[in-house]
């Protein structure tokens, strides 16, 4: 009797908490949806922002948080995968390897603004790359890489090593193995690091501040070199400075929607993937 009543209150709480979630996230949607969509047209998604960003659209404003989330992404992902292969499948076990995934780990955690910093330092100052789009998507590349190589590792590790066992049996070599074996098995748990990280990158502010972000920029970027606005820091803009703020806070809950909306697409192309890869593979 005790056995089954603290079961059924192991039960409650987990519902509990998950209603709790659900309900917190939907007063989010709800609430950027409903302020969001009483600004949102056709003009608003294809002009440029007029008259101190209190008119017109945000067109270049999604076209430059675009840019800079696949540039992070072309940049991390298969240098993410690559150091994932590394670690779970060439590395030797060592402490120096032990601290080396540490280490992986607590950059997780580091604030944004410190990654900002670094590319500031790094690309923007060292590098001379200049503000600008490359500056940019390095950083959010190298803030999205512990996400993306944490994943991978859990991904790799979970291929039971009896699979790599009988294809080296057959005398496939060991690339070969984890090329046409392991990585196309571990491929919707790499999918998942990659989608959390688009989250991450297409939402930071903090890095593009200092590396990409430009207040007001009038047309496209011209070149991977080029400043670029990007919803983040529009959002953050229209916020804090101007002095039409109530027309700049519509818009800015409109430009939230629009994010919101931007990685749910991105997310679900890399969802799609990932439930057509297991289910070939199921």
């Amino acid at each position: 009797m005790k056995k089954d009543i603290t079961q059924n209150i192991g039960f409650f709480l987990l519902f509990a908490c998950i209603i709790a979630t659900l309900f917190f996230l939907g007063t989010i949607i709800y609430f950027i949806f409903t302020r969001g969509m009483q600004i949102i047209s056709w003009e608003f998604l294809t002009q440029p922002p007029r008259n101190a960003m209190t008119e017109g659209g945000v067109a270049p404003v999604i076209v430059g948080t675009l840019y800079l989330t696949l540039g992070a992404m072309i940049f991390a992902v298969p240098l993410g995968l690559a150091c994932a292969i590394y670690l779970c499948e060439y590395s030797p076990k060592s402490i120096v390897v032990n601290i080396i995934r540490i280490s992986i780990n607590n950059l997780a955690g580091v604030p944004s603004v410190v990654f900002g910093l670094f590319g500031l330092a790094v690309f923007v100052n060292f590098l001379n790359f200049g503000v600008s789009i490359l500056s940019g998507s390095l950083t959010l590349g190298i803030l999205a890489l512990p996400l993306i190589i944490s994943a991978s590792q859990e991904a790799l590790l979970a291929v039971p090593h009896s699979i790599r066992e009988a294809s080296l049996s057959l005398g496939a070599s060991k690339w070969e193995t984890i090329k046409r074996i392991v990585l196309p098995t571990a491929l919707p748990g790499i999918l998942t690091g990659v989608i959390l990280s688009i989250g991450r990158a297409a939402g930071e502010t903090a890095p593009i501040l200092f590396t990409a972000a430009a207040f007001y920029k009038r047309g496209y970027p011209k070149s991977i070199f080029s400043e670029v606005m990007a919803l983040p820091y529009h959002i953050y803009a229209l916020m804090t400075e101007g002095t039409h703020p109530d027309k700049q806070k519509a818009i800015a809950y409109g430009c939230s929607l629009i994010l919101l909306f931007l990685v749910l697409f991105i997310s679900g192309i890399a969802i799609y993937l990932r439930q057509r890869q297991r289910s070939y593979h199921g």
